[in-house]
Formats: C-alpha cells, sequence, structure tokens
C-alpha cells in the first residue's frame, strides 16, 4: 500500500478523500497495523508507545478518531508539537505591558487569548489587553505585520515572533533583505523540535514510565530541517522514526511503517512524507535562518530551560531585537520558575507524561472558551484539540467506517 501511494504522487485532496471514499485501502492499512502488533505481542510486548511531535498530528488523531482503530496495546501519545502552548508567560507578560504603553503588538490569531500567570493591567491576555485598550493586533504573517506598520503609520510596533523551524525563514528573510522599517522589532520566541524532543523522550525515561518506542516526526517542520536530525536522534535512542505527512492514511501508513522497524529492531528514520520531504531539507532555507540567528538555551512554558533550543537574533541584526530596543528582562536559568497555573498539568501533556484528561483543570474550569493552560489555546494544543474534538461524532463515524469498509 506504502509503495502504491508514493507511486501514484496522489494529491492532498486525493489523500483526504481515500480515508472517507475509499476505507478498504484505510482497512488494509489497519490490517498491517494489527498484524505487526500482533507479532510485537508474541515477542513480549504489552505496550507499544508512539510519540508524535506535531500538533497537527494530534489534530489529525484525534478528529479523524485514529485512536478508535489502533490495537489497545498501541499507545499514541502527543509530543512538545504546539509552539504556543511552549511561550513562556514572561514573553506575553511583557507584550501586555507596552501594549499600554504606545507599542502595537502584533500576534498571531492562535496566541491572541494565550494566557499569563501575571496579571498586568488587569489583563492576563493580549485578548484582554486589546479589550482593556491596549494597541494589540491579529496578523497572519511576518509580513503581514510590515504592511500594516507601513500602511497605518505606527511608530513604535513588535511582532510576537512565536514558531519553531517551520516559521523561521518567514522571520529571517524580510530581516535579511532589510524589508523591516525603522521602529518595528521582533521579540523571538522561535524553538527548535530536536533538542525538545530528545527532551521529552529523556523525561519519560527520567520519570519510569514505559519507554517511547517509536517517533512520529513533524512533517512541516522537516521541510525546513529535513529527516536528518530525526535520523541522529533515532540511533541515539536507539528507536525508529517516521516522518509522516497530515492526512489520516499518512498517519496509519506511518504507524504500521514503525511498527513493522519496531518489529524488525531498526532505529532509523523513514519518510513517508517524501512528496515535501528530503533527508536534508530545505538547505536554502537553514542557511538564511543560520544567517540571522543564532542557537541558544531557551526557556519552554511549564518546563525550564532547553539547551540549544532556541532562536535569538545575531549581534549585528540588535536593530531589530525588542528584547534590546526596550530593555526586556527575561528570567535567567537560575531564576526561572514554573509558569503555569499550580493545577495545570500542561508541562507533563506538552511532554507526553500525561493526557488532557489526567488534568483536573480540563473541561472544568479550563474550556477553549476560558483557557487556563496554554495547552487549551492553540487548534495544535493537545488540551484544545481533545476539547474540541475528542467526543466528536466524526471520530466514531470514520472509525465504524474504516472497520466496516469492504
Amino acid at each position: 500500500v506504502y509503495t502504491i501511494l508514493l507511486r501514484m504522487k496522489l494529491s492532498i485532496n486525493k489523500l483526504i478523500s481515500l480515508f472517507r471514499q475509499n476505507p478498504s485501502l484505510a482497512k488494509n492499512v489497519r490490517e498491517l497495523i494489527y498484524k505487526y502488533s500482533d507479532r510485537l505481542r508474541s515477542k513480549g510486548y504489552r505496550k507499544i508507545k508512539i510519540m508524535n511531535f506535531c500538533g497537527t498530528h494530534e489534530w489529525t488523531t484525534v478528529h479523524y478518531g485514529i485512536r478508535h482503530l489502533l490495537p489497545e496495546e498501541v499507545d499514541l501519545v502527543a509530543g512538545p508539537g504546539c509552539p504556543v502552548c511552549i511561550t513562556p508567560s514572561k514573553y506575553i507578560e511583557e507584550a501586555i505591558k507596552l501594549s499600554f504603553e504606545g507599542v502595537r503588538i502584533y500576534v498571531f490569531g492562535d496566541a491572541y487569548k494565550l494566557p499569563s500567570v501575571e496579571k498586568v493591567y488587569g489583563a492576563s491576555s493580549l485578548s484582554d489587553a486589546k479589550a482593556l485598550g491596549g494597541d494589540v493586533v491579529i496578523v497572519y504573517s511576518f509580513l503581514d505585520a510590515i504592511k500594516d506598520f507601513k500602511e497605518e503609520g505606527v511608530r513604535e510596533a513588535i511582532f510576537l515572533g512565536i514558531g519553531f523551524e517551520t516559521t523561521a525563514p518567514s522571520y529571517a528573510l524580510p530581516i535579511y533583505n532589510e524589508m523591516v522599517p525603522e521602529g518595528l522589532h521582533i521579540l523571538s520566541i522561535l524553538r527548535l523540535t530536536p533538542p525538545a524532543a530528545e527532551y521529552a523522550l529523556k523525561s519519560v525515561h527520567e520519570k519510569g514510565l514505559e519507554s517511547v518506542n517509536g517517533i512520529v516526526a513533524p512533517g512541516h517542520v522537516s521541510t525546513v530541517i529535513g529527516a536528518k536530525p530525526w535520523d541522529i536522534i533515532s540511533k541515539r535512542f536507539g528507536i525508529p522514526s517516521v516522518v509522516s505527512g497530515f492526512e489520516p492514511i499518512d498517519l496509519l501508513i506511518s504507524i504500521a511503517l514503525l511498527l513493522k522497524m519496531i518489529y524488525n529492531g531498526e532505529a532509523y528514520t523513514e519518510i513517508e512524507y517524501k512528496r515535501v520531504v528530503n533527508y536534508n531539507g530545505n538547505t536554502q532555507a537553514q542557511r538564511l535562518i543560520r544567517e540571522v540567528f543564532e542557537v541558544g538555551e531557551a526557556a519552554w512554558r511549564g518546563i525550564g530551560y532547553i539547551p540549544d533550543s532556541g532562536l535569538e537574533l545575531k549581534p549585528e541584526y540588535s536593530r531589530y531585537n525588542a528584547v534590546e530596543k526596550y530593555d526586556i528582562r527575561l528570567p535567567s536559568k537560575d531564576e526561572w520558575r514554573v509558569d503555569l497555573h499550580p493545577a495545570c498539568k500542561c508541562a507533563e501533556i506538552v511532554l507526553g507524561l500525561k493526557k488532557p484528561v489526567e488534568c483536573p483543570l480540563y473541561l472544568k474550569v479550563c474550556t477553549p472558551e476560558k483557557p487556563i493552560g496554554p495547552c487549551m489555546v492553540s487548534i495544535e494544543g493537545t488540551c484544545s484539540v481533545w476539547a474540541r474534538f475528542g467526543e466528536g461524532d466524526i471520530a466514531r463515524d470514520i472509525a465504524k467506517e474504516i472497520e466496516m469498509g469492504d
């Protein structure tokens, strides 16, 4: 099935329709999953933990009822794949403060309601700040922020540069080409996924929990960094990984591939998402990122500092750096404190140590409409995905279709 899909070079729309309109294909892949699961059980495996490192994979998993289709012993858990979820509270607090002090704040829509730990001028999110008179504007990209800044005659502004490697080139290009007007600065909250993946894998081991047996690596991120970093992690931890696309058929095939690799004792990276990803990635985008940013230790919300996991502007581009312009003081590694509500379990959820239903706040006082934890804000946040689609009819309906397909 895997080979046929690659050879046919199916369009994304076709891949979507295959899951719903050709359930027999999905059923065949599901049978492969069960076949290898049975073989692994015969080898003594009682639990097979597979961790995904992309919020969109978790969305696909929940929205299309993928967990309903898997054997009981295959445990698919979410990892640190949501950039909004791991944005430290301090960045939001500083942005709220400056929005009331004559500085326009440009923010993505999925971070608009991201809650801070401390209230600033009565606001605990940029949404609150906007309602109370703060200058906050939602944009779709850095280029949109540049356009608005010029057209509206704004004097001072900050763009909240949230994201992983996928969005980093879109920030680096305007900076490198000197397209950013004077007065517009960037607050870099860019984070790197492979270091976080390693941190998550080590955390599972250190907590004495079931070891992760395989990785579903992020497709979007890998279009930039390629499969190589995941291959390094696979070999380092002795577990296989598959760079997967985002349609349900992609994910089912990736899980089948992982189970086969686990059964064969293989520890390397396979690329399922070959229509977009190659081993070395987009080398031009990588050079652009290296030209503008430098790698350093960075804070992740609820987790703390992870070595070599952040991107900061190089000194030669300091004129665009909001931290230097506005003397923003971020906590050092020694000063850092957990920046979550005391009962919030987002840190454990991000690391794949807990599931949303294990958080005492989940859907009781923390909801997508009134989020308390950062995992309930973005559509890529695990809690948000579970809350919106975890009990949805679509998951049960599709699972039923696949199980009963001819």
